[in-house]
């Protein structure tokens, strides 16, 4: 059995004093201390929240280098006044949100401003002591308001340019302000969540598991915050600001983020005034259309030019387009929205399950699922959406409804506590893996008859297959190690579904030249482990197989139904298509790799920080929970990308224990030894043990300082 837990493995430990102390109380370094332990995890420990919000923006420029700074600069529209007019696109996207960051800051707790206000104090200071690392003129009098834009939502601008480009006929158009760019997911992107009850773990203390799979550049950041009496909060950050997508836990509960996908548009159509400018009808009266203006300066050589664009309002959401008579509204759920970093901020002081509701009864974070636990033994679910209660049928970005009253547009939300949920359900477990809710459950699965309309119909992937048939096989009293190699289950599900007719297809061809690679796949193992040979063929077939059979059209004998939701799809549905797709797979595998059996950790590896060691995984399309997905490089070998990366599991006794790892490290910067020094341990499958307790934090520091202190 392979080993867990990576030993700890201690550097230099800095134990000098620290720099004498200013009695400054407006120098935020003297109110701060960051403790690093191995890997270069840092632990926060701030007086205030303020200092904590200093030191966190300390630590993140201090791994990731200037482009924090940059994103800073990016969201409060100024842009175009450190690069020149190249860059003015991006300030027309913020200057809007940082307009209503300005105007809403008032609104928003003392608690959450101090934390803004503190991490902008920490970039300046940051800037400050290393112009070296920023352009000339780069700024350094960044404000709580410029940190705070970047948790102000803005409608989609995805959403606008596709029917736009539909009802002209046109490429996309400019955004309207606070629109930003929007993309298309990676079917293979996603998240892993699993919550576990009392009742299936050795320990009788609830367990939570965290595995977000995205890009390995997306900025996951690990890092423990503690402010005496108010904050003791150990999970992920993510890079550029202080609230983004927040996940992890405290003394008392934690919780856990997958994507999902909630109908949160509409486009609605009005008529305008026969004969006047500027103006529709609405609820049987005039209704004008407001022009707004931005300007946005822009750097012209030694000197600054500006630029002004005007956008144009209606009563009911922005006007994305005019013509034909009609003038197009885009209404879309959470735009500017403001409180997504207070709603994080309460979440993660929370001690209950009935606090942390209240929390999300804000309704700030406007998607996500969440999964929680905590150290009363509950576990729960919520399908989390600013979910519109619509008055009509949703339409989506295909279809734009036309109106004539308000009462014909969406006004309000489907209430928080109406979101499909579940509280410690039978069986004692809950998963997600970014599908839509109904079986987050088998045994209590949610009816779509009592669920708001909207929410997606139901589905399973073949990922979240994996996953119900690793957490309904196994035994009872998993413990903490026991849900960690769960986890790093290699097994393609897949192969379990069409390896079989393959080959009986293939053997039925009777064609000697695949005889000996389908041999090679009868032995296979069916798994993505890194000495597991036959898979490198598998996924080159099925390729090769779904290329052939063109887009819409079912691969599968059998497709998914949700009255046999965790044995469908399965079969082949075209078994010559997949007799001459496997015939040029052999072609392809033998010509890239010089043999058909090579392993699959020959092919597929882990290369950061130097490093460059095989690795177990494969995409979530292929039925894979350990998701993993590559990239080809020069010599022709595949090096993980996305997928696993960030993974977090934590148990909840009298005081938690938790195991982790952060395969691409806690730095990206060339020469940190904290870049990619993770990535070893996660091809393994090992995560590293948790300094939570103060006790256990000094008794493994490895470097204490305080940030922007001369040492």
């Amino acid at each position: 059995m392979r080993p867990i837990l990576a030993g700890w493995t201690l550097v230099a430990y800095i134990g000098a004093p620290l720099a004498a102390q200013t009695t400054d109380p407006n120098d935020l370094s003297s109110r701060v201390v960051i403790l690093r332990t191995a890997h270069g995890v840092p632990h926060i420990r701030a007086d205030d929240l303020k200092a904590f919000g200093y030191g966190l923006a300390w630590i993140q420029l201090e791994d990731y280098g200037p482009m924090v700074a940059m994103g800073i600069l990016r969201s409060r529209g100024g842009m175009a006044r450190v690069f020149g007019r190249d860059s003015i696109e991006d300030d027309f996207f913020a200057l809007p949100r940082r307009a209503q960051a300005q105007t809403s800051y008032y609104r928003l707790d003392q608690a959450t401003r101090d934390v803004y206000e503190g991490f902008a104090a920490g970039v300046n200071r940051y800037v400050a002591l290393h112009r070296e690392a920023f352009v000339p003129g780069f700024p350094a009098d960044f404000s709580g308001y410029d940190v705070a834009t970047r948790d102000v939502e803005p409608p989609s601008v995805a959403v606008a340019r596709r029917f736009v480009a539909r009802l002209t006929g046109a490429g996309p158009r400019p955004a309207a302000p606070g629109q930003g760019e929007g993309a298309e997911p990676d079917p293979n992107e996603g998240s892993n969540a699993w919550a576990l009850a009392p009742s299936r773990t050795k320990s009788h203390h609830a367990i939570l598991l965290r595995n977000p799979h995205l890009a390995w550049d997306a900025g996951y950041y690990e890092a423990h915050a503690t402010v005496p009496g108010v904050l003791d909060f150990y999970g992920d950050f993510r890079i550029g600001g202080p609230f983004a997508v927040i996940g992890g836990f405290n003394r008392d509960l934690g919780w856990s983020t997958t994507n999902n996908s909630s109908p949160s548009d509409a486009i609605y159509a009005l008529d305008v005034v026969p004969g006047a400018t500027d103006q529709v009808l609405l609820d049987g009266a005039v209704a004008p259309l407001v022009r707004e203006t931005v300007t946005a300066e822009y750097r012209n050589g030694p000197g600054f030019s500006a630029e002004t664009r005007e956008y144009w309002q209606s009563p009911i959401g922005p006007v994305i387009a005019r013509t034909g008579g009609k003038a197009y509204v885009l209404r879309s759920a959470g735009e500017g929205e403001f409180r997504g970093g207070e709603q994080f901020l309460r979440m993660m002081r929370a001690t209950s399950l009935a606090e942390w509701k209240t929390a999300m009864r804000m309704n700030a974070r406007t998607t996500s699922n969440f999964t929680y636990a905590d150290r009363a033994g509950n576990i729960f679910y919520v399908w989390n959406a600013a979910l519109p209660d619509f008055p009509h049928p949703f339409a989506g970005d295909s279809v734009a409804l036309p109106v004539s009253r308000t009462a014909e547009v969406w006004t309000r939300y489907v209430p928080w506590d109406s979101l499909p949920h579940l509280l410690n359900p039978k069986g004692g477990y809950l998963h997600n893996e970014n599908d839509p809710p109904h079986f987050t459950n088998l045994l209590e699965p949610m009816d779509p008859a009592r669920l708001p309309v909207t929410v997606p119909p139901p589905s399973l992937s073949l990922r979240s297959q994996m996953a119900l048939q690793l957490l309904t096989t196994a035994p009872k009293n998993l413990t903490l190690e026991d849900v960690v190699r769960l986890k790093h289950n290699y097994h393609m599900l897949l192969a379990d579904r069409v390896k079989a007719d393959l080959l009986a297809a293939v053997r039925s061809a009777a064609d000697t030249a695949l005889s000996a690679a389908a041999d090679i796949l009868a032995r296979w193992d069916n798994s993505a482990a890194p000495d597991s040979r036959g898979g490198v063929l598998f996924e080159a077939w099925w390729r090769r197989y779904l290329q052939a059979g063109g887009r819409g059209v079912t691969p599968y004998a059998v497709p998914w139904t949700t009255d046999d939701p965790v044995r469908t799809p399965r079969g082949l549905a075209d078994p010559a298509r997949a007799v001459t797709a496997f015939r040029g797979a052999i072609g392809q595998v033998r010509q890239k790799y010089g043999g058909l059996d090579v392993a699959w950790g020959e092919v597929h590896r882990v290369r950061v920080g130097g490093k460059d060691v095989p690795v177990g995984g494969c995409g979530g399309d292929l039925g894979c929970f350990r998701v993993l997905g590559f990239q080809e490089d020069p010599d022709g070998k595949l090096s993980a990308r996305f997928g696993d990366g960030w993974i977090l599991a934590v148990e909840f006794g009298a005081v938690p224990r938790a195991l982790s790892v952060l395969a691409y490290g806690e730095s990206q910067l060339p020469g940190s030894p904290w870049n990619g020094d993770q990535g070893e341990m996660f091809a393994r499958g090992e995560l590293k043990p948790v300094a939570f307790l103060a006790k256990d934090v000094d008794a493994t520091v490895v470097k204490r300082y305080r940030p922007g202190q001369a040492p």
